[in-house]
């Protein structure tokens, strides 16, 4: 029972396993390859939070122009058309289009947006003291990975607009600029959220744990008699 009330938690480290991240499985620690898959055992990845961040920054850096440039392109014989990520939206609930317009939005724009905050969030708290608990923090790395492809709907719809609205002279859809960064950016907050260790989530739990070690630097007790 920890100093909080709340039950120490016993890591797979402490008690001498280690998981394989390819296939889950478990290996006592001092195996270097997974004997079902091949792949190689580390207890922890010490190059983790440096792929997180540099995914994060690529993800971020193609976020901007997916969101300025226009996603559609859609050309008419008397027109031409362009529509952004959130004009694209606006037009649809002027139409009376609310739900889908709300899907785009939330899958587009509120959920990627979410995510950055909560990749960024959980690499800072891996190394800084955080108010949220490991458990909560374990739960939410799962839903990030979880909720992480739906952000793609957005371009699953230009690319099914794209295929069946080619009537040649009369009209036709096509994808624009901000398409193809919008995907990539998709593409590497997964790179980043897949990279994220969560094994390093419970190691602020593990250090919390130990004893702590005399200070070599502490008076001894004859000194200390001397100052009394």
């Amino acid at each position: 029972m920890s100093g909080t009330g709340q039950l120490a938690a016993l890591t797979a480290r402490e008690a001498g396993l280690v998981g394989c991240r390819r296939c889950t499985r478990v290996w006592p620690i001092e195996r270097t390859e997974c004997g079902r898959c091949g792949a190689s055992l580390e207890s922890r990845d010490p190059k983790s939070l440096s792929r997180v961040w540099a995914w994060w920054t690529v993800g971020v850096m193609f976020y901007f122009p997916a969101n300025l440039y226009p996603m559609l392109s859609t050309r008419t014989l008397l027109s031409t058309s362009e529509s952004t990520i959130v004009g694209g939206a606006i037009d649809l609930i002027h139409h009376g289009s609310i739900g889908i317009a709300v899907v785009i939005l939330v899958a587009s724009v509120l959920i990627p947006m979410a995510k950055f905050l909560c990749i960024a969030f959980l690499a800072l708290s891996a190394r800084r003291n955080t108010d949220m608990s490991a458990g909560s923090r374990q739960h939410l790395y799962e839903l990030v990975e979880y909720v992480g492809r739906w952000s793609m709907i957005d371009v699953f719809v230009v690319a099914i607009l794209s295929a069946l609205v080619q009537l040649n002279v009369a009209a036709s859809i096509n994808p624009g600029p901000a398409s193809l960064s919008f995907a990539l950016s998709v593409i590497f907050t997964m790179l980043s959220a897949q990279a994220f260790d969560s094994r390093l989530i419970w190691d602020r739990i593990e250090d919390a744990d130990k004893p702590a070690t005399p200070s070599t630097g502490a008076s001894s007790p004859r000194q200390e008699d001397a100052y009394s």
